[in-house]
């Protein structure tokens, strides 16, 4: 740390003024018995959390409402254990030894049914805290650290056991943090001004929701009726999963949960990653994922790996507009956004005995964003998973093709198809579908399929941080009050990205529209503004901005399901009706509905290039082509009144060649060899970004990578042969 001495880490006790005592008789009367059956039954709520949190004071309110005794440690236990007051026992034995003898008297404390309010420093102590813990639930009460500093002041506390010369209190505060963040159950996010009770009631809602796992069950998009009664369906189910047995895609039954405001703004001036735990934690019942389990995993999902501290940065492009850059993860694109996170989280959720092959389709991006994410995984973890992806072979750019092939390494490959993005999601469904398919798999070689897909929840699902972080930005900056609304400018073709701002808005960011950018092949945009979704004939033609070359957009069915306030029969029978006849119409009151919160545009060819060269022209930064598509689409769509965030999902260096030919112009001044494009692109980026370094890299290396990678015709059972071969070769050897 380099902060504390060895003795300061052993002792860290605030001195305070406590108020009057509650008069507890010597026979311990906060044992007697309780009026009313406790949330908890015999178990106790305990009240975690730094001096100053307000502990006591949200205990009593507790123990009131509840009808349960109230126990705090400071009062109740040690004083009557050491028979003197806290402080005196501090003065006289000294910091290094305060917290041992702290710990020895809570480790022989015993009480059940009860609101027990820990001292700030018992948490430091790990003996004491694994008996408390085995008596209960640990609630975190999560007070801003200036708050803390604030309340210490007016409690006339201007020292902390253990603060030395030169060492401020806010340093230790912030030390202290990572005991607490180790020993919690539940965090209640306390927002500045919330009042004493205004926490009790956030800790009785935390309790409840830790007790009542089944009160966030998740359903299908196609599921007949919203409330069914039938097996439960949870987190870690569907990110296993992926696809739902009748072939639709699961949402959670009861929606988003509402962040309030003082909420959002303890989280404005936090890091991403603190962002994004505080986000899931809301999302994810600790039942699935614990919080104390989360966090490592989004601490390692968000850090090193990003080349950007601040993993997802927003920054002024011209007027009102602003672009986040969200390529700044291992492989360049806003995929990293997610699946650094999602094969930890997928790993997690794995039963012991299975093996299971995870299957993705890519029109660019998502394939080598999914075999980075699974290759991090652990070796035992990797031993359990295989990750075949399937990418159309003139589908993609070069660079994305080098990205995905250079792993040949462990339980990872990727097969291009003859066919494009369309034919290879399709036939990933098809096998999701296929239940005598599946089920020789699982008999013959223990192996289960799922999906990375954004399709998958748990794909879904990182996204939403990275779009109320982009609001954060704006608030924390001074661009915005909170509560101002912005818009959102996203290029998609899977809707995927556009879903998630979409549920960010849900959970109470002011997203005025999401504006969906389409390149030529619009069928979003063609959707959004008649209401019709028509493949008939329709060919899929290549473009610049490849990675939204989509036709059939999966994420459209959640859309729906979202707008028809979850009407599963509606989804149905369009979706079936799509599959007969590749049309259908949405009804007339929902596509008034859809376009309340969406707008849609597409962009040409031409003009994609030309945003790329105007913008450079005008500010010096460079864009790549998806960016470029919602650059043209929010110039034209967006009215001005507020700030739009422009969504940029990819490095320009991942399309060099179409976005260098763009700033030259003369396209035979654009060298062939890519890293002579890389470099000359990077000397024309005078106000960023800088050259992704990864991309370079695999540029670099790839003389060593160019060997002959699989490539198969637009054949379902080729591909079905593809995914048996797999299989063996990950799993044989362990069967």
């Amino acid at each position: 740390m380099g902060l504390l001495s060895a003795s300061c880490l052993l002792a860290i006790k605030a001195v305070r003024c406590y108020p009057p005592r509650c008069p507890f008789s010597a026979s311990k009367s906060w044992l007697s018995t309780k009026t009313t059956p406790p949330l908890l039954g015999d178990r106790n709520i305990l009240l975690m959390g730094p001096p100053g949190a307000g502990k006591t004071s949200v205990g009593r309110v507790l123990g009131q409402r509840l009808g349960l005794p109230v126990i705090d440690i400071d009062n109740d236990v040690l004083e009557e254990s050491w028979e003197m007051p806290v402080a005196a026992k501090l003065a006289a034995v000294g910091g290094e030894c305060f917290l041992e003898e702290e710990g020895e008297v809570l480790c022989n404390f015993s009480a059940s049914g009860s609101v027990v309010s820990l001292t700030g420093s018992n948490p430091l102590h790990a003996p004491a805290m694994h008996h408390v813990k085995q008596t209960g639930l640990v609630v975190y009460l999560d007070v801003d650290t200036e708050d803390i500093v604030q309340r210490l002041s007016t409690m006339k506390v201007n020292r902390i056991v253990g603060q030395e010369a030169g060492v401020s209190m806010r340093k230790i505060l912030r030390y202290r943090k990572q005991f607490y963040e180790k020993w919690l159950d539940v965090r209640v996010l306390c927002g500045t001004g919330d009042t004493v009770e205004d926490i009790a009631e956030k800790v009785l809602k935390a309790v409840r929701r830790y007790q009542d796992p089944d009160a966030e069950t998740y359903v299908s998009t196609r599921s007949h009726c919203k409330g069914s009664t039938g097996n439960k369906t949870y987190f870690s189910d569907v990110v296993l999963e992926g696809l739902a047995p009748d072939g639709g895609l699961y949402v959670p039954t009861n929606g988003f949960p509402k962040i309030d405001t003082r909420e959002w703004l303890r989280l404005a001036d936090l890091s991403y990653p603190e962002r994004a735990l505080a986000i899931l934690e809301k999302c994810i019942h600790p039942m699935d994922v614990p919080a104390v389990d989360l966090r490592p995993m989004v601490f390692k999902a968000y850090g090193a790996n990003f080349a950007s501290e601040a993993i997802a940065p927003v920054k002024h492009l011209v007027h009102n507009q602003y672009v986040q850059e969200l390529f700044h993860g291992p492989t360049a694109s806003f995929k990293d956004l997610a699946l650094q996170l999602m094969p930890q989280l997928f790993a997690y959720c794995l039963p012991q005995m299975c093996n299971y092959l995870i299957l993705v389709a890519t029109s660019g991006d998502t394939g080598s964003a999914v075999l980075s994410g699974f290759s991090a995984l652990s070796d035992s973890d990797r031993q359990r998973t295989g990750v075949l992806v399937f990418f159309p072979e003139e589908g993609v750019s070069e660079i994305q093709k080098l990205q995905m092939t250079a792993y040949r390494e462990g339980n990872a490959k990727a097969v291009s198809v003859r066919s494009d993005f369309d034919f290879c999601q399709r036939a990933i469904k098809r096998m999701f579908g296929e239940s005598e398919m599946t089920g020789y798999l699982a008999v013959e070689y223990g192996t289960v399929l799922s999906t990375a897909n954004s399709i998958n929840w748990a794909r879904l699902l990182p996204q939403v941080v990275f779009h109320a972080s982009a609001y954060l930005d704006l608030f924390r900056d001074g661009v915005i009050k909170f509560g101002d609304p912005v818009d959102v400018c996203i290029p998609t073709g899977n809707f995927g990205n556009a879903m998630s701002a979409l549920y960010a808005k849900q959970m109470g960011v002011p997203i005025r529209k999401v504006i969906c950018a389409s390149n030529q092949n619009r069928i979003v945009t063609d959707f959004i503004t008649t209401g019709e979704c028509d493949l008939r004939g329709r060919p899929l033609v290549t473009s610049h901005s490849p990675a939204i070359d989509i036709l059939k957009s999966s994420n459209l069915e959640r859309f729906i399901y979202h707008v028809s306030d979850g009407d599963g029969h509606l989804v149905r029978e369009l979706f079936a009706q799509l599959d007969r006849e590749q049309y259908f119409r949405a009804p007339e009151p929902l596509l008034r509905k859809m376009q309340q919160e969406v707008l849609a545009g597409w962009c040409s060819e031409e003009d994609c290039l030309t945003a790329v060269r105007s913008v450079h022209a005008q500010t010096g930064y460079v864009m790549d082509t998806h960016t470029a598509v919602a650059k043209v689409v929010a110039d034209r769509l967006q009215d001005g009144t507020c700030p739009v965030v422009i969504c940029s999902t990819a490095h320009y260096g991942k399309f060099a060649p179409a976005v260098l030919g763009s700033l030259q112009q003369i396209q035979m001044n654009v060298p062939e060899d890519l890293v002579e494009q890389l470099r000359r692109l990077e000397s024309l980026a005078s106000s960023g970004p800088e050259m992704h370094a990864h991309v370079l890299k695999c540029l670099e290396e790839r003389s060593s990578r160019q060997q002959a990678h699989t490539v198969c015709p637009a054949d379902y059972n080729v591909l079905l042969e593809e995914v048996e071969s797999m299989i063996q070769d990950c799993f044989l050897k362990v069967m």
